[in-house]
């Protein structure tokens, strides 16, 4: 299919644009720069117009008039001129129920559009959009979460006169796939109108206070409530506006002479991830919990990890290395502790199922075994394919 979008290089027309490449579809890409010639051409070939191209911001109203209203006048007329009677999509607005000169020329065009389709047959798509949010919008231009998000990026300060305006938002990647809808499963219901799914209403306020907050998740290591569909949503977008030069922070390191130990992120839900490595010949832990449970996973390196059931005298042993990718779960009210028996650093990814909390550690102390032990008697448990090992204190 040959689509014509224009406005192709703003918010909405970059995120359909990419969206679109790769399906199949021939693209024509209108913008402000497009020749007249050039332009022709796209309306006589195009089979579906996303009409994208508008003014959302002057200091004349007649820019209003002449981006919003002549233009899309000049669209119906080449199409037609043509010979083609392409559907059209408009990306109108909530303003047109307004009367401010931007709402006015909006409401304007979309009249354009019905008496075309009740005059000529052309089936048009009308959609009023709120306050869009997403990768790739313009700060200071498209929406107010493009400049906060922008701000925030760069510590710079938020000048907010109304924090408890609430805001009705959409977020891009909902309005493309009810966009493609449009190509991929037309409908010939008679509305002219189309809506995109929204969240439910939020303050500036709050909105300003999430992104400080992921600002500050460098520093604490906190990762959003990824359960909350907007806050993820409005994650995704503000590290979409990050200085291409600070991409990367650096983690604090806790280092001493058996190694380092490194937290990685903590969620307020799903607990804690870090990074432990260590020295060749080096065992650590040596302790139980009551409640908390942690799985480790040796990326690199070789080591043992041994477990003793508490009021038990059996030591189970697991060798693990970096060439295997193998979690071992640590259950709670078993003494535990991993030891380097390679030649090089260990590393292993350690995740506990709740962030440390020094009033309430919930770790007790207790070595795994007091014996020394001459040897490992290996044996192999095929169910399971991985190796258990049972020790015994040599007499």
């Amino acid at each position: 299919m040959n689509i014509l979008i224009t406005g192709a290089n703003g918010f909405v027309g970059r995120n359909l644009v990419a969206t679109l490449e790769g399906k199949g579809h021939e693209l024509l890409l209108c913008t402000k720069d497009t020749a007249m010639e050039t332009f022709e051409t796209y309306c006589e070939r195009t089979d579906f117009v996303y009409h994208l191209a508008g003014v959302n911001r002057t200091n004349r109203e007649t820019d209003f008039i002449e981006g919003n209203v002549g233009f899309t006048e000049h669209l119906i007329d080449t199409l037609t001129k043509q010979g083609n009677l392409a559907p059209i999509m408009f990306a109108s607005s909530v303003q047109a129920e307004l009367d401010n000169p931007y709402g006015r020329s909006k409401r304007l065009a979309e009249e354009l559009l019905m008496r075309e389709q009740l005059t000529n047959g052309r089936r048009v798509y009308l959609y009023r959009f709120p306050n869009l949010f997403g990768k790739w919008g313009q700060p200071n231009y498209n929406s107010v979460v493009a400049t906060f998000c922008y701000r925030v990026a760069r510590g710079l300060p938020l000048d907010i006169h109304e924090p408890d305006r609430m805001m009705e938002l959409a977020y891009i990647d909902d309005v493309i796939a009810s966009l493609l809808e449009l190509i991929d499963t037309p409908s010939e219901q008679e509305n002219y109108f189309r809506e995109v799914p929204t969240h439910p209403a939020v303050s500036l306020g709050q909105i300003a206070e999430l992104l400080v907050s992921f600002r500050n998740s460098r520093k604490t290591l906190a990762v959003p409530m990824l359960h909350d569909s907007f806050t993820k949503r409005l994650y995704s977008t503000y590290l979409s506006y990050l200085p291409v030069d600070d991409f990367a922070y650096d983690l604090t390191i806790h280092e001493d002479n058996r190694g380092s130990f490194t937290e990685f992120l903590r969620t307020p839900d799903r607990g804690q991830v870090s990074i432990n490595v260590a020295k060749p010949g080096i065992t650590k832990g040596n302790h139980w919990h009551h409640t908390k449970n942690e799985k480790f996973l040796v990326v690199s390196g070789d080591a043992i990890i041994r477990f003793r059931k508490i009021g038990e005298d059996d030591v189970i042993s697991y060798h693990v290395s970096g060439e295997m990718m193998r979690v071992v779960d640590i259950p709670v009210g078993y003494t535990h502790h991993i030891e380097n028996v390679g030649t090089t650093d260990l590393v292993t990814v350690m995740w506990v199922n709740e962030a440390f909390d020094p009033a309430n550690p919930d770790t007790i102390f207790q070595e795994v075994q007091h014996e020394t032990f001459e040897s490992d008697d290996y044996r192999r448990d095929a169910s399971r394919n991985h190796k258990i090992i049972s020790r015994h204190p040599q007499t």
